[in-house]
């Protein structure tokens, strides 16, 4: 469950910092807006290795549009399997 805090509470950031769990990231607004998101480090290490998977499978299917597909066989015999 993610918290919706206003940024004044950074005054008490002891606080703030108790609300962001691992998957309850806590997001500051300003003058009412969302503005920053405080995440616990392995949620954000999880989104970096993830978002680089999503842009490794990207340009793997993005090759495999363009220089074709292989089969399971081909791919068996490449990997000397």
């Amino acid at each position: 469950m993610s918290n919706i805090v206003p940024i004044s509470d950074l005054r008490n950031y002891n606080d703030v910092i108790k609300k962001c769990q691992s998957g309850s990231p806590v997001f500051l607004t300003k003058k009412g807006r969302g503005r920053y998101a405080l995440l616990d480090v392995d949620d954000y290490e999880k989104m970096k290795a993830s978002l680089k998977l999503m842009a490794n499978l990207g340009e793997g299917e993005k090759s495999a549009r363009e220089e074709g597909w292989l089969s399971a066989d081909e791919v068996e015999a490449s990997l000397g399997i």
